[in-house]
């Protein structure tokens, strides 16, 4: 999209920034699975625990279970946090499952845990995570089955859980995950079994949503950032090839593009794009055709100058706590307005 092609000039502050760190991360074609998972383990994680463990709110404000599910060929485990009664609350919730991100080949149920259990108790949210199988063992679409399976047990189990759907029930994940919720958002509307048990919104953050080898010729005027910005900080071309290498999935496969699905009739829509990221284009297309040819509610955030994941490796800059803002204020509205 030609006229978002300013949002790849680097943001002054993240510049800056990258100056002092850029020899840390891995050259561009260098990535392995072996060094994704442990950067992501030995300081992706700690450094986000170390962070946020101060903010964390008291250990009676809210409550935290591990469930273990039969998926296809085994088993994964959701981390379910609620929050506890105030005075005067029912005590059910509405309900949001979330999908981690990681490239699809890293992070597990530690990724997001401090983060969502803040989120828990500011937000009044049943919350459950979901430690779907990682590619390459698990090749696509086992992770996003997995998830349809976790979406589906929380669905039947949501009193257990202190939540109620008719309050509100949202999918959400970031990056890879986010590319599992966009999925899942399509597959759960022609699905029977939640007529009674529908979606009410999705929160996509730095969504993935179409395969790089994917036919795009339809719309490939509106998808510019993948070239524009192959060499950016974080993630380049390089790396999201390798990425996608790592699922195995055929370029065909719809689910693996959800961009090409049709977009009728799906939950109202709340997405974060950044503006120096080769998947920029890709959320602001998806935005505009759910909004334009689907008819359905969305509100859009972008932030410009920055790269991929942003937030969560520089959350010194001021872009990130205006996503932090705005992820709040995003659930809120998918709830449709402010409950707090």
């Amino acid at each position: 999209m030609a006229e978002y092609s300013h949002l790849s000039t680097p943001d002054p502050e993240f510049a800056k920034v990258w100056e002092q760190v850029k020899g840390l991360y891995p050259a561009p074609g260098t990535i392995t699975v072996a060094g994704q998972r442990h950067a992501m383990n030995t300081i992706v994680i700690p450094s986000a625990m170390d962070r946020l463990r101060p903010m964390l709110p008291s250990k009676s404000s809210y409550g935290v279970t591990d469930h273990t599910i039969a998926v296809d060929d085994g088993s994964i485990v959701l981390r379910c946090i609620q929050p506890a009664p105030k005075h005067g609350e029912s005590g059910s919730f509405p309900l949001l499952v979330w999908f981690h991100g990681g490239g699809w080949i890293s992070g597990n149920l530690d990724f997001d845990d401090f983060y969502l259990r803040i989120l828990s108790v500011e937000l009044r949210l049943s919350i459950v995570n979901v430690d779907y199988r990682l590619v390459p063992e698990h090749p696509f679409p086992t992770g996003l089955n997995n998830c349809y399976a976790a979406l589906k047990w929380t669905a039947t189990n949501a009193a257990a859980l202190s939540a109620s759907l008719s309050k509100g029930f949202l999918i959400a994940g970031g990056s890879g995950g986010a590319h599992y919720a966009a999925a899942i958002a399509h597959r759960a509307r022609d699905d029977s079994f939640f007529e009674t048990r529908k979606l009410t919104g999705h929160l996509l953050q730095i969504p993935s949503l179409l395969h790089p080898q994917a036919n795009r010729e339809k719309y490939k005027a509106d998808l510019l950032s993948a070239e524009q910005n192959k060499d950016a900080p974080v993630m380049g071309k390089a790396n999201l090839d390798f990425f996608f290498s790592c699922l195995q999935a055929d370029p065909s496969d719809l689910e693996i593009s959800p961009l090409l699905l049709p977009h009728e009739n799906l939950p109202p829509l709340y997405i974060q794009v950044t503006g120096f990221d080769p998947l920029r284009d890709e959320g602001l297309f998806y935005e505009k055709l759910l909004r334009t040819e689907g008819g359905v509610k969305t509100k859009l955030d972008v932030y410009p100058g920055v790269p991929h994941a942003f937030h969560a490796s520089f959350p010194q800059l001021e872009q990130s706590k205006k996503w932090e803002v705005d992820v709040r204020e995003g659930i809120q509205w998918l709830l449709g307005g402010p409950r707090i």
